[in-house]
C-alpha cells in the first residue's frame, strides 16, 4: 500500500467513524434501557406493580462531532428511592419510614459498559473495513 493509498483509507474511515459510532451507541443505550426494565421487574430489584415506573425509563442519544453521546434515565420521582432506599425518615406529619434500597440500575452498570466497549470496538472496526 502506498502513503496515499493509505492516507486515502484514512479518510474514508474518518468519514464513517462518527456515523458508525453513532449507531452503535443508540443500539447501547437501547439495550441498557432492557436492562434497567428487567432489573426494576422483581426482586432483588423493585417489584411491579404497575408498570408505570418499568415504562418510563429512556435512552436519548445525541450525535457530538466524531461520536455520540447517550443518556440514559427517567423522571419518575421515586427512582432515587427504589435503587438507595433510605434509612431513617419521618415525614411532616411525624410517620417513620424506612424503605431497603432496589439496585436495578447499578447491577446493570458493568454489563452495559462491555456491551459500549464491544460496541465502540466494532464501530471503529467497520469505519476501517
Amino acid at each position: 500500500m502506498t502513503p496515499d493509498e493509505l492516507a486515502d483509507r484514512l479518510d474514508a474511515a474518518a468519514t464513517r467513524r462518527g456515523p458508525a459510532i453513532r449507531d452503535r451507541v443508540d443500539h447501547v443505550g437501547t439495550l441498557a434501557v432492557a436492562r434497567i426494565r428487567a432489573n426494576a421487574s422483581g426482586r432483588p430489584g423493585p417489584n411491579v406493580i404497575t408498570g408505570a415506573y418499568r415504562a418510563s425509563w429512556r435512552s436519548e442519544t445525541r450525535a457530538i462531532p466524531y461520536g455520540a453521546q447517550c443518556t440514559i434515565g427517567t423522571s419518575a420521582p421515586q427512582r432515587r428511592r427504589l435503587e438507595f432506599g433510605f434509612w431513617d425518615m419521618t415525614d411532616s406529619l411525624g410517620r417513620h419510614f424506612f424503605q431497603p434500597p432496589y439496585p436495578h440500575v447499578g447491577p446493570a452498570i458493568p454489563r452495559i459498559d462491555a456491551d459500549l466497549r464491544d460496541g465502540l470496538r466494532d464501530a471503529i472496526g467497520e469505519a476501517f473495513t
